[in-house]
C-alpha cells in the first residue's frame, strides 16, 4: 500500500530530486511489491524467494528418543546479499511510516525549532528501531541461554550454524544501517551533519558484519543488546527533554549505564575474544569451515573494540563538559538577571528616599499642615 505525501500546490517535475524525495517511500514499495508478486508465478519464484526468505539452510537430524526429529539452522552466504537489499527496502518504507504518521503530527503540535525538529526525528527513529532491536535479541539471548552460561560465547568456536531467529535478527539490523544511507539523502540532511551520521553508521555496519562474517555472532548479539539498552534510554531522555526542558534525570542515569556499558563492553571481548578463543583447542585459519581463529583476527578484533569505545567515550566526555558549561552559562545568566533585579528595587527605593530627603522644612511643613 503506498504512503500518502502531504499535498503542495506546486507539483515538482516527474524524476527530479524533489519528486523522488516527496515520493521516496512510494516508489521504494512498488520495488517491494515486484519481489513479492514475483512469489505468485513458477517462473520468477526461485528468484524472489532469494530476497523474500532466509538461505543457506542446514537441516540436521537427531536421534531422541525413539523418533527422529529435524531441527532447521542456518549459515551465512552470498545469497544473504539479496535479502538483506530487500529488508533495506521495508525499513525504508517503515521509516517513511514512522515519520509520516507518528513524528510528524507530534512536530505540529510542539512546533519545535528547525534544530530541534531535526534531532527530535532522529531520536524518535532511533527510538523505535532500539526498542524494537533490544527487545527481539533480548529474548533470543534468553531463549539461547547465552546469558545463564557465558562460556557458550566462546565454546565449541566457530559457531557456523544460526538458529532462524538469530540469522533474521543479523538480516534486518544490517538492512536497518544500510537503508540509513540514503536515508541521509531522503531527509534532506544538513552537510555539517552528514559526516557525523556517516561515521556512526559506518561503525555499526563494519561491527555487526564483522560479528557475522567471522562466526562471532554469539558475542556480537550480547554486546548489541547491551549497546541498544543504553542508546534507547539516551534517545527515550532526549525525547523527553524536548517536550519539557527540565525533565533531564534521564542524561543522569544514561551517563552513568554508558560507562558501566564501555566497560562491559571491553571486559566481554577481551574474555571471549582474548582468552576464551585464544585457549581454544581448534586454532588455525579455514575458510570453509568458518574457523578464523589465529592470532592476527584477534588482534584485529580486539584493536577495532577498543578503538570504537575509546572513540565514543571521548564523544560522551565532550558531550558532558559541553553541556556542563550551558548549564553554568544558563545558571550565571539567571544570577544576572536576580542580581540586576535587585539593584533596580535598590535604584528606585533609593531615589524615592532621595525626593524626600531633599524636600525643605518648609515644604515638609507645607506637607504636614
Amino acid at each position: 500500500m503506498g504512503i500518502r505525501k502531504k499535498t503542495t500546490n506546486k507539483n515538482p517535475p516527474v524524476m527530479s530530486h524533489e519528486f523522488v524525495i516527496q515520493n521516496h517511500a512510494d516508489i521504494v514499495s512498488c520495488v517491494a511489491m515486484v519481489f513479492l508478486l514475483g512469489l505468485m508465478f513458477e517462473i520468477t519464484s526461485k528468484f524472489a524467494v532469494c530476497f523474500i526468505t532466509i538461505q543457506h539452510n542446514v537441516t540436521i537430524t537427531t536421534n531422541e528418543g525413539p523418533e527422529q526429529t529435524t531441527i532447521n539452522h542456518f549459515q551465512h552466504g552470498i545469497k544473504d546479499l539479496a535479502t538483506i537489499f530487500f529488508y533495506m527496502l521495508v525499513a525504508i518504507i517503515m521509516h517513511a511510516i514512522i515519520q509520516e504518521y507518528v513524528l510528524d503530527k507530534i512536530n505540529k503540535k510542539k512546533h519545535f525549532s528547525k534544530t530541534k525538529h531535526s534531532k527530535f526525528n532522529e531520536s524518535g527513529q532511533l527510538s523505535a528501531f532500539y526498542l524494537f532491536s533490544f527487545s527481539w535479541g533480548a529474548s533470543i539471548l534468553v531463549s539461547e541461554n547465552f546469558l545463564s552460561n557465558p562460556v557458550t560465547l566462546w565454546e565449541d568456536y566457530p559457531h557456523i550454524l544460526m538458529p532462524f531467529q538469530m540469522k533474521f535478527f543479523y538480516i534486518c539490523q544490517l538492512g536497518y544501517w544500510l537503508h540509513a544511507l540514503p536515508e541521509l539523502y531522503f531527509q534532506k540532511t544538513k552537510k555539517e551533519d552528514i559526516p557525523r551520521q556517516l561515521v556512526y553508521i559506518l561503525l555499526y555496519l563494519v561491527h555487526i558484519a564483522g560479528a557475522y562474517i567471522l562466526n562471532l555472532n554469539r558475542l556480537g548479539l550480547v554486546l548489541l543488546v547491551l549497546h541498544y539498552f543504553v542508546e534507547l534510554l539516551f534517545h527515550v531522555s532526549r525525547l523527553i527533554y524536548f517536550s519539557n526542558e527540565n525533565r533531564q534525570m534521564g542524561f543522569t542515569m544514561w551517563a552513568v549505564l554508558f560507562v558501566l556499558g564501555r566497560l562491559l563492553t571491553l571486559s566481554l571481548s577481551v574474555l571471549t575474544v582474548g582468552f576464551g578463543l585464544a585457549n581454544a583447542e581448534n586454532q588455525g585459519f579455514d575458510w570453509a569451515a568458518g574457523n578464523f581463529n589465529i592470532l592476527f583476527v584477534r588482534i584485529t578484533v580486539l584493536a577495532a573494540v577498543c578503538f570504537t569505545q575509546a572513540f565514543m567515550m571521548l564523544k560522551f566526555i565532550k558531550f558532558q563538559l559541553r553541556r556542563w558549561r550551558e548549564h553554568a552559562e544558563a545558571q550565571s545568566l539567571k544570577k544576572k538577571q536576580v542580581i540586576n533585579k535587585g539593584k533596580s528595587k535598590k535604584d528606585k527605593a533609593n531615589g524615592v528616599n532621595g525626593v524626600h530627603a531633599h524636600d525643605s522644612p518648609r515644604s515638609r511643613k507645607e506637607k504636614s499642615s
